[in-house]
């Protein structure tokens, strides 16, 4: 299976974590996913977080 890729930046915009790029509702629902959903969600929310960054509203570290 594939690791939570919480990074314990827990901020939203617009329902997105500014941490690790996924939903309220992929956040909630991970632990009852598949191998395949999980890469799906990895994947948006790692195109998520890009567009993030492009508007400059990327995570703080």
């Amino acid at each position: 299976m594939s690791k939570n890729p919480c990074i314990d930046i827990c901020k939203f915009a617009d329902e997105i974590c500014l941490g690790c790029g996924r939903s309220k509702r992929e956040i909630k629902a991970w632990k009852k996913l598949d191998k395949a959903e999980r890469h799906t969600v990895l994947a948006e929310s790692a195109q998520r977080l890009q567009a993030l960054k492009a508007k400059g509203r990327s995570k703080s570290r």
